[in-house]
């Protein structure tokens, strides 16, 4: 099972913030859009069954493929 970081570190007031946890912030930016990316991928190889499967429509997968890593 695919582990997650918390939001907060993406979303946080960063004026308070000490220098040091700016790369950490960088570094879980980072590691969640590749989790983004890998999962894009996988969602593009699933055939029409295992979407019907997992619940997905073709529509919804198009709309998540569509979106940039970021987002």
């Amino acid at each position: 099972m695919e582990r997650t970081l918390s939001s907060e570190l993406f979303f946080e007031d960063t004026s308070a913030k000490t220098q040091t946890s700016m790369p950490l912030r960088v570094l879980a930016n980072l590691m969640l859009w590749q989790r983004r990316i890998s999962s894009r991928h996988q969602l593009a190889r699933l055939d029409s069954r295992l979407l019907a499967d997992a619940g997905i429509s073709e529509s919804q997968r198009y709309e998540e493929l569509s979106k940039p890593f970021w987002r």
